[in-house]
């Protein structure tokens, strides 16, 4: 049994619905019923009841679901204590961001603040949005960087996370250029070539994006899989040896832009304009992240 399938049970039996579960849980639909049967089979009997709408929980169900939250509380609040116990000692934030923010976004950021903060105390944990948003609503970070797309929401309660925009990227297509210094791979790509894609698993935030530029496309592209991570770094790294096309954030790749070894592999219709979002708990009252945001507010305001 995996954690995530006790998260992924708990999840459908707080909101009743697949679709909307697997949305929050950042997994397709069939994978999540896939993890919520393979949960079945490990203990041993039905859990929810799918001949009702919406879907209750069976007498198991709901027999399991009251150990299930007991239990999952009570590792989150272990893994709580101990990753406290692995923060820097002394008054510091610490920040969860997707891998590509990570490294492309986050030190220059944390520079321009230096003014204000210049003995600001900083850990980043580099992981996916998933895992992130559980870090800030499990209290384990006190900001949270990550992507938004208007069409592909967070679905976080502005309520009690409260967000800033601090920055702005494009998801787009590059490769390497070839000796008249043209892509190597140009969309859309032809039946007689399709194009080598590197891409992004369909459970990614990149990968929803990607989905969504398919979705847009006037021109449906012609691309043949070719390599998939879950990692932007991965993707970059095998786009810079020429194995293909990959869409990456502009961010994490301006000095291969800029010196030429990576191109754009299409117009502007085949990118995909991102806002960069601060996160943070507002029942958080620590003074130092206060007053951060409350700096941050100003200068936007300016």
């Amino acid at each position: 049994m995996e954690v995530k399938w006790i998260e992924d049970f708990i999840t459908l039996a707080q909101h009743q619905s697949f679709s909307r579960a697997a949305e929050l849980r950042s997994v397709t639909q069939s994978g999540l019923s896939r993890r919520i049967q393979a949960l079945e089979q490990w203990v041993g009997a039905e859990l929810i009841d799918r001949s009702t709408f919406p879907l209750t929980l069976t007498p198991a169900g709901r027999l399991f679901r009251e150990a299930a939250e007991e239990m999952l509380g009570k590792l989150l609040d272990t893994r709580a204590i101990i990753r406290s116990e692995q923060r820097m000692p002394g008054t510091g934030l610490q920040i969860a961001a997707g891998h590509a923010i990570a490294v492309g976004f986050i030190p220059d950021w944390l520079q321009s603040l230096q003014s204000r903060f210049s003995r600001l105390r900083v850990r980043v944990v580099p992981t996916n949005v998933h895992d992130s948003i559980v870090m800030l609503v499990n209290g384990n970070c006190e900001l949270m960087l990550a992507y938004e797309h208007p069409e592909l929401p967070l679905h976080l309660d502005s309520t009690r996370y409260p967000h800033l925009s601090v920055g702005r990227d494009i998801f787009l297509p590059v490769c390497t250029p070839n000796q008249r210094s043209t892509p190597s791979f140009r969309l859309p790509g032809t039946p007689s070539r399709p194009l080598p894609l590197i891409g992004y698993s369909s459970t990614t935030y990149f990968g929803r994006c990607f989905n969504l530029l398919l979705q847009r496309a006037t021109r449906k592209p012609v691309l043949s899989p070719h390599f998939e991570s879950d990692m932007a770094d991965v993707l970059k790294m095998l786009a810079l040896k020429g194995e293909g096309i990959a869409w990456l954030p502009k961010s994490l790749i301006e000095t291969e832009l800029n010196n030429g070894t990576l191109v754009a592999a299409g117009d502007r219709s085949w990118q995909l304009d991102l806002q960069l979002r601060l996160y943070r708990d507002r029942n958080n009252d620590m003074p130092l992240l206060k007053d951060l945001w409350a700096y941050l507010e100003s200068r936007r305001a300016t």
